[in-house]
């Protein structure tokens, strides 16, 4: 079973945004992907990442999603993350990363 398999990832652009959607699993084995899909955003003031469908992150995924951040930092973007299941928060509050990013509890929320 191949990375492909393991994340899904869904890039779908918005009038002020660009959505980039998890499903699966966020690991050593898939966090390139992530950095393939955030390095190929282009032009949009926002992206988002949506976790909803994250099913695993480990902490070669947090790395991959605090990557994010600074990558659309460097690029003057705002970045935000939505919720995701109970494990994904749990492990972005117990490590600290949660106080990092902007949570949002949906990825087309209005964000000020």
């Amino acid at each position: 079973m191949g990375a492909q398999d393991q994340l899904q990832i869904v890039v779908r652009r918005e009038a002020d945004r660009v959505i980039i959607s998890l499903s699966g699993e966020l690991d050593m084995a898939t966090a390139e992907l992530l950095a393939q899909a955030v390095e190929g955003v282009e032009g949009e003031t926002m992206v988002v990442l949506d976790l909803d469908q994250l099913q695993f992150i480990d902490s070669t995924g947090l790395r991959g999603v605090l990557s994010a951040l600074e990558r659309c930092r460097e690029h003057g973007r705002e970045f935000a993350v939505t919720r995701g299941s109970q494990q994904v928060q749990r492990l972005l509050g117990v490590t600290g990363v949660a106080k990092h990013l902007r949570i949002i509890a949906a990825a087309d929320e209005v964000v000020v």
